[in-house]
């Protein structure tokens, strides 16, 4: 079997087993709420995070890695570096992996490494990076991952559910108007994302369990051959709701294995208290 490197960047929900795993790297974004700043590692703290965003009436920002980062990373007696980052329609990191690849490809030139755009965030990524693993611990060749996790992620699908509209609205996607309407109405949409990795509606309901019962019901719809795949769930500080979503879930179709995970810093910024994202 080839040595090989996993480096994921900080959107990316690894499980605990994976975190503690060698072949795995978390690369972090910065996150700031006003004058508050925090590196999105093993020290963030959820709650005093979405305290502090919950408290401003600015909108939270993220900083992804600089190429520096990412080619540091790449360094070391690996046969094969694999990287998988957020959605390069929803930030800056894929690009900062591409560039690091290429500054270290200048003195290593003979280095394999790929970077998978995940068209996602959160479980997606850890989804891919879970599926890179797996056919590398098959002792599959470096041409034969790059190949069948691009087939993979171009299948995988992402849903999610959001508590609140207010990152929404301070990332300028709503207007005060829209917010305030769907606070007041209990207005819940339900998200998913498009195949080049940027945000659309599905639909929407009035409720939080509705919304979930709705997009369960979208997923059972599309989702094809569950019971080959994986049901991934993150949740933002609600580990409840994540159950009811994969009660659900499993209630509509029949899945090979369920993980859920708790949100990191980045997706913990966008999703905010209560969110739930689902990848299949």
């Amino acid at each position: 079997m080839m040595k090989y490197k996993i480096v994921v960047d900080s959107c990316c929900e690894l499980p605990e087993i994976q975190k503690k795993d060698p072949h795995f790297e978390i690369i972090p974004l910065t996150l700031s709420v006003d004058d508050y700043q925090v590196v999105d590692d093993e020290q963030f703290d959820q709650k005093e995070f979405i305290k502090r965003v919950s408290e401003s009436p600015n909108c939270p920002k993220s900083a992804c890695p600089s190429p520096e980062a990412y080619m540091q990373a790449y360094q070391g007696d690996y046969e094969a570096v694999f990287v998988v980052t957020l959605s390069a329609n929803l930030s800056g990191s894929y690009n900062s992996a591409v560039l690091g690849a290429n500054l270290y490809k200048e003195t290593s030139k003979d280095a394999k490494i790929h970077i998978f755009n995940s068209k996602s965030a959160s479980v997606g990524e850890t989804q891919i990076a879970l599926e890179i693993q797996k056919l590398a611990e098959e002792g599959k060749s470096f041409d034969i991952i790059v190949k069948q996790v691009e087939e993979f992620l171009e299948k995988m699908n992402t849903y999610f559910v959001l508590e609140t509209l207010d990152a929404l609205r301070k990332n300028g996607r709503l207007t005060n108007i829209q917010a305030v309407l769907a606070n007041v109405l209990s207005i819940k949409p339900i998200m998913g994302a498009n195949p080049d990795g940027t945000i659309c509606k599905l639909d929407q309901v009035r409720g939080m369990n509705k919304a979930l019962t709705k997009m369960a019901d979208l997923i059972a719809e599309k989702v094809i051959q569950p019971e080959e795949k994986r049901l991934a769930i993150s949740h933002c500080n609600c580990p409840e709701r994540a159950e009811y979503v994969k009660q659900l879930l499993l209630d509509r179709i029949k899945v090979k294995e369920t993980i859920i995970l708790n949100t990191a810093g980045v997706s913990t910024l966008y999703a905010s208290d209560g969110g739930i994202i689902v990848t299949i």
